[in-house]
């Protein structure tokens, strides 16, 4: 079958069990490369014997699009049997590895919903509106796992069409965007594959700290202009952060 050739052909390159990749795909405003080296210089600091492999646009395997339109190769790029990827701009700011007994018994988990910095779970929407306008699992592709496996074969397939072919499909949804995120289309392939399989139920899942404004009780969109933070444990307002911190504010990195 030709999935099989596939998947078989996955296989051949794989080269450890476990990793983490994070794509890094610049952009004339964000440096992502960088931020995706102090995002694996963090992981190592926890874990050293971990493997991590950042994406560039020149290790991207097809020539395709560009941007976050290229998602869908980290199925076809990750050098692992399972792999956990993760946005560049977010930093490691705990112990992760138990994350790897959460995932290992389903093909693909996206991760749901994120907190604020207090860590609560939030459960601000104004971030939201595609999602919830079209009933959509609440899928953050910041923290996404799978296996190699047909189901994730499938998955990520399916972003690609829904990337390629977003004229058609942003007619399936209410309020969409000229130019989809990832955000957005991760929800709609989950809906597609069955959001049971790459989702984990309510509250299982790691989740993000999202830095932005309206999830954090914050007056500015910058809150680097508004909060204090530390380094070496990573706390903000004095508040330890756990998980993957996603600063949102981009300059921030400089100074890790």
């Amino acid at each position: 079958m030709p999935w099989a050739k596939s998947i078989w052909r996955k296989l051949l390159q794989i080269l450890h069990e476990r990793g983490y990749i994070i794509p890094a795909i610049n952009t004339d405003t964000v440096d992502y490369e960088t931020c995706a080296v102090k995002l694996q210089e963090s992981i190592l600091d926890f874990h050293p014997d971990a493997h991590v492999t950042i994406l560039t646009q020149d290790k991207l395997p097809f020539d395709e699009q560009t941007g976050y339109a290229n998602d869908w190769q980290v199925f076809y790029a990750s050098p692992y049997r399972q792999t956990i990827k993760l946005e560049a701009d977010m930093y490691c700011t705990s112990p992760i590895d138990h994350w790897w007994k959460i995932f290992e018994l389903r093909d693909v988990v996206v991760s749901t919903g994120c907190r604020d910095f207090y860590g609560n779970v939030s459960h601000n929407r104004h971030y939201r509106k595609i999602i919830d306008e079209n009933n959509l699992s609440d899928v953050y592709n910041a923290i996404t796992y799978w296996r190699v496996s047909q189901t994730a074969k499938d998955f990520f397939t399916t972003v690609r069409d829904i990337f390629n072919n977003w004229d058609q499909y942003r007619t399936l949804i209410k309020f969409s965007e000229d130019a989809p995120t990832t955000d957005t289309v991760y929800a709609m392939a989950a809906r597609l594959i069955g959001d049971e399989k790459v989702t984990l139920p309510e509250g299982m899942s790691p989740s993000i700290v999202h830095m932005k404004k309206h999830i954090n009780p914050i007056r500015v969109n910058e809150w680097t202009n508004e909060l204090i933070w530390e380094l070496d444990p990573v706390r903000i307002n004095t508040v330890a952060q756990w998980g993957m911190l996603h600063y949102h504010v981009k300059d921030w990195i400089k100074h890790v």
